[in-house]
């Protein structure tokens, strides 16, 4: 099966005016691949790069070297205008779903703007409305509200309703679920799964939660200082890790049981004892 998405030893700094020149590198030579209808977990605390490197794929972030290409073709360098009618194909959810909707606008203006961006017919695009709102759970009278009357999780399902309008077959989902709490995420997550299912559309997860990636992800990418450290099968990378980093992310995550949260601040310190040890050895 030929790849939906592909990363080629990519890297990226950013010019700064602070040190005359450039940053160091954010990205540090990622290659990935993301298969029509799969989702790539792509997994990392702050600061690792992960967001830098869905930026780049949505061209809002300009490599220094390597490729990205999207269905066989190379989209690494495109101009703005260019890459305009890529917003077919690729559309992305961010992970605040207040400020990445337009509070002056109704939903049904929110919903209907992308669709119209790329040439559709307004009445077209305000009868395809309905059918989005539908599509996520959502109330059809929500169409003539504005996103300050709803909760979290129903400006997250707004969001992800108006990144599916033009039908992408890539949807870069930026912490999409972590200004949630616990029961909202969950429906959230349950609504990517059954969407995908239904569309066939990739997703390129980028989460700090590795339990979250469990849930939704057929692979994982874990990231570190921009390079990643540990690829592979959901269930193995979250299951059985084998580099430090992904067992200190996988020893972080939450659980309800205070036994075994306690149990995993105990393993935690003991992994960082011994990379530490190792690193006082001369180990690298």
């Amino acid at each position: 099966m030929t790849d939906l998405l592909k990363v080629s030893d990519l890297k990226l700094r950013y010019p700064s005016k602070k040190l005359r020149g450039f940053s160091p590198e954010i990205l540090r030579g990622i290659s990935l691949t993301i298969a029509p209808g799969e989702t790539l977990g792509l997994v990392g605390e702050s600061g690792s790069g992960k967001t830098t490197l869905g930026r780049a794929v949505l061209g809002l972030a300009k490599p220094t070297s390597g490729s990205i290409h999207f269905d066989g073709r190379d989209i690494t360098h495109l101009s703005g205008r260019e890459r305009r009618p890529l917003a077919r194909d690729i559309q992305v959810v961010f992970q605040d779903p207040y400020t990445s909707l337009n509070p002056a606008l109704q939903i049904a203006d929110i919903l209907s703007e992308p669709l119209i961006a790329q040439g559709v017919d307004p009445q077209e695009a305000r009868r395809s409305v309905t059918d989005l709102l539908d599509r996520v759970g959502m109330p059809r009278n929500a169409a003539e509200r504005y996103p300050r009357e709803f909760s979290g999780g129903q400006r997250q399902r707004v969001a992800i309703a108006r990144a599916l309008a033009l039908k992408p077959r890539l949807i870069v989902c930026d912490e999409p679920v972590s200004a949630l709490d616990l029961t909202t995420q969950a429906k959230a997550l349950e609504l990517f799964i059954e969407l995908q299912q239904q569309t066939g559309v990739s997703y390129l997860f980028i989460t700090h939660d590795l339990s979250v990636v469990r849930h939704i992800s057929h692979r994982v990418a874990v990231m570190y200082k921009g390079e990643l450290v540990e690829t592979g099968p959901t269930r193995d990378v979250t299951t059985h890790p084998t580099n430090n980093y992904t067992q200190n992310l996988l020893l972080a995550a939450p659980t309800a049981d205070p036994d075994r949260q306690r149990d995993r601040r105990e393993a935690r310190r003991r992994l960082r004892e011994s990379a530490d040890s190792g690193l006082s050895a001369g180990v690298t």
